[in-house]
């Protein structure tokens, strides 16, 4: 008889340190060792987690108009992104051994060649190795203005013995083929982590789990505006006390809340992730088996890695 696997995992919903790369690291740290003290074996980040995503920032941005204010705005966030490698990666990482937990971090990574910002998603073993990062394809809106893009080379995921594990950062998973990317890597548990804290996000995961037929990890921040540094408070008087309000949860591959959604408060959401759901799942749709047409859709990702198996 088969036996079907159980997997641990926990996403975070948390307040960084805001444009403090020091003081967001202790945070990750902490929360890997309450992640661990719950037994948790995977475990899932926001969206640029270090130091913040900045949500309610102009960086004065106007077309055809660069200022000191925005310079300076961005010299502010860019000291404080995080490079790979680097010293706090060093720190993130022997938390990581410790606990020995599969961790998947969302950062606004610093390129030490040139300087480009990138929105990314950054994997580590459970032994604390780092395995790699996953740069957005394509930032939305104004992010276009801080974060540059990146290729298919990025488009990783990870053969381990908790499953097979990749996933998207935020409006990433509104992109068809990108996801498609992902099936095609026979993903089992995938991870969205996000800065969408609006109600029809929820459809948008639900969906996710329906169409890929696997569990789906969204965890999102929980920011108010007085977690902004003294210095930006007067560029966020338009703005809600409760700038993001969360929403992370856990879905099955039937479209089941697992655990969540979680509103208006820090916390970290676990749920036992059952393979034998996962198998069950398949019989009615397999969007790369029994429901695909290789016979009339061909996908071709460009650059895309092979699976790395850890």
């Amino acid at each position: 008889m088969v036996h079907f696997k159980t997997v641990k995992a926990g996403v975070v919903q948390a307040t960084p340190a805001l444009f403090d790369l020091e003081a967001s690291v202790d945070r990750v740290i902490s929360w890997i060792d309450r992640a661990a003290q719950e037994g948790c074996q995977l475990l899932l980040f926001p969206e640029s987690f270090i130091p913040c995503y900045p949500r309610g920032l102009t960086f004065d941005a106007t077309i055809g108009r660069r200022t000191d204010k925005s310079r300076e705005t961005w010299l502010d966030y860019w000291a404080n992104s995080i490079e790979v490698p680097s010293r706090q990666i060093d720190r993130i990482s022997e938390a990581v051994k410790k606990s020995g937990i599969f961790t998947a971090l969302g950062v606004t990574e610093r390129d030490p060649i040139g300087g480009t910002l990138h929105c990314s998603l950054l994997y580590f073993g459970k032994d604390g190795s780092f395995l790699g990062k996953h740069r957005k394809l394509k930032p939305t809106g104004l992010e276009r203005y801080v974060w540059g893009e990146s290729d298919g080379s990025t488009l990783v995921s990870f053969n381990t013995k908790l499953g097979r594990i990749g996933g998207l950062i935020c409006w990433e998973n509104y992109m068809p083929l990108a996801r498609m990317a992902f099936y095609q890597k026979g993903i089992d548990i995938y991870l969205a982590p996000t800065a969408d804290s609006r109600e029809s996000w929820q459809s948008t995961i639900q969906h996710i789990a329906l169409e890929g037929r696997c569990f789906v990890l969204a965890c999102n921040q929980y920011v108010r505006k007085a977690d902004y540094p003294e210095r930006y408070q007067a560029d966020l008087t338009h703005e809600p006390e409760i700038m993001s309000g969360g929403g992370s949860v856990i879905i099955s591959p039937l479209g089941e809340v697992l655990a969540g959604p979680l509103w208006n408060q820090e916390g970290l959401l676990t749920a036992e992730l059952d393979f034998a759901t996962l198998a069950k799942s398949k019989l009615d749709f397999d969007p790369v088996g029994h429901y695909a047409r290789p016979d009339v859709f061909k996908l071709e990702v460009v650059n895309q890695p092979p699976s790395l198996t850890v």
